[in-house]
């Protein structure tokens, strides 16, 4: 049966270390103005400044983890929640929610067939356009299954498929995989079996 196609970026799945998934997330500053819409589900990195920003594909820097909301005082003094960051927002206060456990385990759409015979191989991320879903806020981000290789600093590291009907067919595009981050900031990346 063919697989769903209905990226949602990167879904908490499970710990990967049989933990609850308490305590999985932290807070994180974005710097006001910052000029990218981040949403939720997409890869965020930390930059010089103590901040935090999305993560584009091809990019080869550690991973913080996974964005998950922001919240903010915005211009009329109201205070905000919102599944995304939108791009250019001014607020001194913006603080990100980040799912940062480097022992966390995700869902994510590929963007291809996902063959068995790849999983622990290592892959990069894409970018769908738009984006994300500027309704909910959730990203359209993708495993690219064309990346995969046993480098170190690709994002992503491919450890199961999904076992959601809908989305685990092998054989048809768009199989959902089940992945942990690979080049984590408080982990660094390990060599791939792809």
């Amino acid at each position: 049966m063919a697989n769903k196609d209905a990226s949602f970026g990167l879904r908490l799945s499970r710990s990967g270390n049989g933990s609850d998934l308490q305590n999985m997330q932290n807070k994180y500053r974005i710097a006001s103005g910052y000029n990218t819409t981040i949403y939720q589900g997409d890869l965020v990195a930390v930059v010089t400044g103590g901040g935090i920003e999305r993560v584009a594909a091809g990019g080869s820097g550690l991973i913080l983890g996974v964005f998950n909301g922001v919240n903010y005082t915005d211009s009329d003094g109201k205070p905000r929640w919102a599944n995304k960051w939108t791009a250019g927002i001014v607020a001194s206060d913006a603080e990100a929610s980040v799912i940062d456990a480097p022992h966390a385990v995700y869902e994510i759409q590929a963007n291809a067939a996902m063959p068995v015979a790849d999983l622990f191989g290592n892959f990069d991320i894409v970018d769908q356009s738009p984006v994300g879903d500027d309704a909910s806020g959730i990203s359209r981000m993708e495993m690219a299954v064309s990346t995969g290789a046993t480098t170190a600093t690709l994002p992503l590291k491919a450890i199961d498929i999904s076992t959601d009907p809908e989305n685990s067919d092998v054989a048809s595009a768009n199989t959902n995989v089940i992945v942990m981050i690979n080049n984590h900031l408080f982990s660094g990346g390990t060599l791939g079996l792809a």
